[in-house]
């Protein structure tokens, strides 16, 4: 049986490397999907690197994602016609582009697509986040058929919040692939 690769979506500038996505990049061997322009996101762009990296992998794929990759996940699902390779997405940090302040600074995002995901998903908010209020992530998560869990006072879960590894994540990305 083939093992699933994991692929980590950075969000706006990528992730530093405190990032937990890094340090799983470097502790897992997980994959982290290069963007061609991480100060100036297209979402074309963006979707057409995730479709190369999902048909690029041997086998089934787990997405990761971090803020605007979260948001680039449900844009792909909803065009791609590979999202059968994908066993499931952690989507942690959403963040909500359809904010006046973050659409000026991100366009092209919004509105973020609402249609449910056609795989198994977990989306994990907190409770003090300055990019996506909870209530619109428990909304997200809803939109998008994903399970939701309050990661508690966390910010915007990035190095910041001084997560490290982040080994309660990396357990609900395992839990995930065990359901599947």
């Amino acid at each position: 049986m083939t093992s699933t690769t994991i692929l980590l979506l950075p969000g706006w500038q990528n992730s530093d490397p405190a990032h937990w996505q890094s340090r799983w990049e470097a502790l897992h061997g997980d994959r982290r999907v290069d963007q061609h322009d991480w100060m100036r996101p297209l979402r074309g762009d963006w979707s057409a690197r995730l479709e190369e990296e999902v048909l690029a992998a041997p086998g089934p794929v787990a997405l990761v994602a971090h803020s605007l990759g979260c948001i680039l996940v449900a844009a792909w699902a909803a065009h791609s016609r590979h999202t059968a390779k994908v066993r499931a997405a952690l989507l942690v940090a959403p963040g909500d582009l359809e904010r006046e302040d973050l659409r000026q600074i991100i366009p092209g995002w919004a509105p973020i697509i609402r249609q449910p995901l056609p795989f198994a998903a977990t989306l994990v908010g907190a409770s003090d986040d300055p990019y996506c209020d909870a209530q619109r992530a428990r909304e997200m998560a809803r939109h998008w058929g994903a399970g939701y869990v309050d990661a508690g006072r966390l910010g915007h879960i990035n190095s910041e919040s001084g997560v490290g590894d982040w080994p309660a994540g990396r357990a609900l990305l395992d839990q995930l692939l065990k359901e599947d």
